[in-house]
């Protein structure tokens, strides 16, 4: 179909109308334009792409907006960051550790080491309390606190997974699906743990001393010596070069369908609207956001309407110090304080803190849209971040000399209890009547994945429509928890099989989900919890 007769003055015409410059939209948009389609995309943030992979700069500092490995099993994602960005990566080493009472542990947790670190008297007390669920048992296990209780004890529970766990998703513990608890926490044995120490101080055990069966983790990763916007920015500038556009500071107004098998695109800026008229969309925009805007409305937008997402925000101290820590970063597991995990932005790449003698940390606080924390002002939420890294021990807020913040939003799907339904009835509502609006990302397809497998839901995207029909089933792109944990880089060597190869084996572990809490039902938050 030929969309360029009949457009009105004014109107930009494109093969494909992209909505979003995030990982997704920019890898979509690069690859269509290295095809030779004319690509538009739209931006609403005016002065960075990249979405929550982007790098946000204040005063020569920059801020890494949840922290991006770039390690990817995808030979094809491998090899697109290479080709986009072929100078620029470096190795850095991996290291994130757990902060609790002023002590550091290791993460992924060591339960031998956890238990030395916490001293005689409260090990003794979290082995009793271990003791205690292995011969009582709460038997109706329904929750997260349930199946952890059961595992380790109510008090290493409370120590090493309460805290932090209900800091990011935001409801409480015995809220939270049993079965997440069982996919997240694998192999972790704490008597395995304990035995195996004994062994090793008696030197009969030379093994790594954690008590669990699992992968070695990555040791070291690659990153853009400008963080991860740099990867972005690059993308952006290779599509402008190749005749694309990426218009900054418009959001999404209307996306309609023209009749005809095309769309007719409206994005609204600070000057007003342009119109985008194409043969193809393809939407990174959030599900429950471009249900409202398309026209016209889908059957499901009422559904698409009762999806939710977590929020967060990061506060960037710069401290007049050394380095404080040498982690990546480390995980919060204190009641205390508000802010769950704190980055190191300088443990990230040497060049992102432009003073050797100020150190610049990132302080990430989870939350939603709107409430309390969202809501503070930029100066109150430095201020909490100083009286929180002093009751930490981490700094003296006298030694703080500036500060940021930067808000992200719709950071984390939410997997309630009705999220999947409410997907499913909008993508095969779209797929059945937009054939050629295409979604891919993270908040565009409503999956919690990563960078590299949105990148990868965009890929596929574009060989689908350079020929012509659905190859691939965009849909069936592995969102595994480990991903970036362990395994080999670019270890999948080719994309993912087209639909017709696919068996159901096959489909069902390409579509499993990445691990995310899902709520009890209401029907089982009645439920009796007897340790008896």
């Amino acid at each position: 179909m030929d969309m360029k007769a009949g457009v009105a003055a004014g109107e930009i015409t494109a093969d494909v109308a992209i909505i979003g410059a995030g990982p997704a939209g920019l890898t979509a948009g690069y690859l269509l334009a290295k095809a030779g389609k004319k690509v538009v995309i739209i931006e609403k943030d005016a002065h960075y792409v990249g979405g929550i992979s982007r790098t946000v700069e204040h005063e020569g500092y920059r801020f890494d907006i949840g922290g991006h490995r770039f390690f990817s099993k995808s030979q094809a994602v491998v090899d697109l960051w290479n080709e986009i960005l072929p100078d620029d990566f470096i190795q850095r080493p991996r290291m994130s550790r757990i902060y609790y009472e002023g002590k550091f542990y290791s993460y992924p947790l060591r339960a031998f080491e956890a238990l030395r670190n916490l001293g005689l008297w409260r090990s003794s007390l979290c082995m009793l309390s271990y003791l205690q669920y292995k011969l009582f048992p709460i038997r109706e296990v329904k929750s997260f606190e349930d199946w952890t209780t059961n595992q380790f004890g109510k008090k290493l529970y409370s120590i090493f997974f309460k805290t932090y766990t209900e800091k990011v998703w935001g409801m409480p513990c015995n809220e939270m699906s049993a079965d997440w608890a069982a996919q997240r926490i694998k192999g972790l044995s704490l008597w395995g743990a304990v035995v195996d120490g004994v062994k090793r101080s008696l030197g009969l055990n030379k093994r790594p001393n954690d008590g669990q069966a699992v992968k070695t983790l990555l040791e070291t990763f690659r990153y853009p010596r400008l963080g991860p916007g740099m990867m972005w920015d690059a993308a952006r500038d290779r599509i402008v070069e190749m005749g694309g556009q990426v218009i900054m500071g418009h959001g999404l107004k209307q996306l309609a369908d023209d009749g005809q098998g095309g769309w007719r695109m409206t994005a609204t800026g600070p000057d007003g609207d342009i119109v985008i008229r194409a043969d193809h969309a393809i939407s990174s925009a959030p599900m429950r956001e471009l249900a409202a805007r398309l026209h016209p409305l889908p059957a499901t937008t009422l559904e698409a309407s009762q999806l939710k997402y977590r929020d967060f925000l990061t506060v960037a101290l710069m401290i007049c110090s050394e380095d404080l820590f040498p982690d990546n970063w480390i995980y919060i597991h204190d009641s205390q304080v508000q802010v769950g995990r704190v980055q190191n932005f300088r443990s990230w790449s040497p060049e992102m803190v432009p003073d050797q003698s100020i150190a610049c940390v990132g302080l990430e606080y989870f939350c939603f849209e709107g409430d309390g924390l969202w809501s503070s002002t930029d100066e109150a939420l430095i201020e909490q971040a100083k009286r929180e890294m002093a009751i930490l021990g981490l700094c003296d807020p006298a030694d703080v000399v500036g500060g940021a913040v930067v808000r992200q939003e719709k950071a984390y799907p939410v997997y309630d209890e009705d999220y999947a339904a409410n997907v499913a009835a909008m993508r095969a509502e779209l797929e059945e009547r937009f054939p050629s609006l295409h979604l891919v990302g993270r908040n565009g397809m409503h999956r919690y994945n990563n960078q590299d497998h949105a990148m990868m839901t965009a890929m596929l995207t574009v060989e689908n429509i350079l020929a012509g029909q659905r190859v691939y089933d965009t849909w069936c792109v592995n969102e595994d928890a480990e991903y970036h944990e362990a395994g080999d880089e670019g270890e999948q060597a080719k994309l993912p099989a087209r639909e017709a190869a696919i068996t159901p084996d096959q489909a069902a572990a390409l579509a499993s989900v990445r691990d995310v809490p899902t709520r009890v039902s209401d029907g089982e938050k009645g439920a009796p919890r007897k340790a008896a």
